[in-house]
């Protein structure tokens, strides 16, 4: 699609204009709240000042001009280094980089930096007609605002979680002992509410007004929108489908992740860490939770929304749309890997005329190598795992609630290990039988 640069540059001046207004005004309060301080504090504020002054200088520049962006080097590098699994593993070693300094990360000053850090980069990358163009859609929009409402709030559960566990070393009491104190819901908590009620209204009241409602012309059942994507909170589990069979994408793994949910509370043995938040207390459950929201669901949605255009094709940020970009057609499966490629034999076949038991045997045959590969992933793994690192974990929770929990884990670790076989050898699935509908 053409976009003409003048034109954009005056329907995204306001935009910008706001935007960066908005980064100057958080960094005055925030330079005015360190002022009142000193030592340290005195010397962040100066910085929240320089910061304050550089969103003000962008905004008046963005109003003028040509809005202030990434040099085109920068986005061009960006995009080159950019895939699926460069942004699987730099996120996964970001969470893990979080988690290992997380007593550094969560001090206010730092995670204040990270905001400013991140307000620049899309305000400056907002620049890009093709950035803006995805977005700023308005369907996405509200994904962008709870990215940040995400990061705050893992943020300050991160940090109530330090402080306890440090609390904890010295022998004091968690946090939220201090607050033993009863409060009524009326009037304090229904106050809080309406309070809340009329503040939200408020927000959707200007929301409204400000942004155009995401309406498309009426459905044709002729023409089919490329790409059809799911609302945002589905998005996710239509970005499975890429790896997963329909079946596995759209009922199994949902079942196993509401299941999981449900037997948490049964799962958890330990008290330690109960009713109060604390990393250091359940460090296992802490990193598996967060590894799996994170890394395997919203880091999905953020594919799916972001990184996937048309024929469902995996483009950067600052990539124009083109239609005309197919995806790499060269998915194969197991067997075939297995039979043809490393053997050098054409893939067995069930006779034309075999029926019932023998059918079946040979198709068993056909599949063996993911079979294999199933059986000692599903059994000879958590069986190695009981009897090594975790047998600890099987002496204190005992055989039911250990198996419960290990195969969960392997159905949860399933999803990035069939992502990194895609991505890398093509695999599309390990054990293929679409005449009894199983495909894995």
């Amino acid at each position: 699609m053409h976009l003409d640069w003048h034109e954009f540059s005056e329907e995204i001046a306001a935009t910008l204009v706001g935007f960066h207004a908005l980064g100057a005004a958080m960094n005055l309060g925030a330079a005015w709240r360190g002022l009142r301080g000193g030592g340290g504090a005195r010397f962040r504020a100066a910085a929240w000042l320089a910061l304050a002054a550089l969103f003000a200088m962008f905004a008046a520049w963005a109003g003028r001009q040509e809005p202030p962006g990434l040099p085109n080097s920068i986005k061009t590098a960006i995009d080159a280094v950019l895939g699926p699994v460069t942004l699987f593993f730099g996120s996964l070693a970001t969470l893990t980089v979080l988690f290992l300094g997380r007593e550094f990360f969560v001090r206010p000053w730092v995670a204040w930096s990270a905001l400013n850090a991140a307000m620049l980069f899309l305000g400056l990358s907002l620049a890009d007609p093709h950035f803006a163009q995805i977005v700023l859609k308005p369907d996405n929009l509200p994904i962008v605002a709870m990215i940040f409402l995400l990061g705050f709030f893992t943020w300050l559960g991160a940090a109530q979680a330090v402080e306890n566990d440090r609390r904890r070393r010295e022998g004091q009491s968690p946090r939220e002992k201090d607050f033993a104190e009863k409060t009524l819901v009326w009037p304090d908590l229904v106050y809080i509410e309406l309070i809340c009620m009329v503040a939200l209204t408020t927000l959707l009241i200007v929301w409204s007004l400000l942004v155009r409602a995401p309406l498309e012309p009426p459905a044709n059942p002729a023409v089919t929108p490329n790409p059809s994507k799911a609302p945002w909170y589905f998005v996710g589990l239509q970005e499975m489908l890429v790896f997963f069979d329909p079946a596995i994408a759209g009922v199994v793994l949902p079942s196993l992740i509401i299941l999981g949910l449900a037997l948490i509370p049964f799962l958890d043995f330990k008290t330690e860490g109960s009713g109060y938040y604390s990393i250091a207390g359940r460090r296992f459950g802490y990193v598996v939770f967060m590894f799996g929201f994170l890394q395997l669901w919203i880091l999905l949605i953020v594919v799916g929304t972001f990184f996937r255009g048309p024929n469902w094709s995996f483009f950067g940020l600052y990539e124009p749309r083109d239609p005309h970009k197919m995806p790499l057609l060269e998915n194969v499966k197991l067997a075939e890997l297995f039979w043809t490629s490393w053997l050098g034999l054409p893939v067995p076949q069930p006779a034309d005329d075999s029926a019932g038991l023998a059918r079946f045997a040979a198709i068993v045959w056909r599949e063996i190598a993911g079979m294999v590969v199933l059986f000692a992933y599903f059994g000879a793994i958590p069986f190695a795992l009981a009897r090594t690192l975790m047998k600890r974990h099987l002496a204190r929770m005992g055989k039911a609630r250990f198996t419960a929990m290990i195969l969960l884990l392997m159905m949860m670790l399933v999803l990035p290990l069939k992502m990194l076989l895609r991505w890398t050898c093509h695999l599309s699935y390990v054990v293929s039988m679409p005449e009894y509908y199983f495909n894995f």
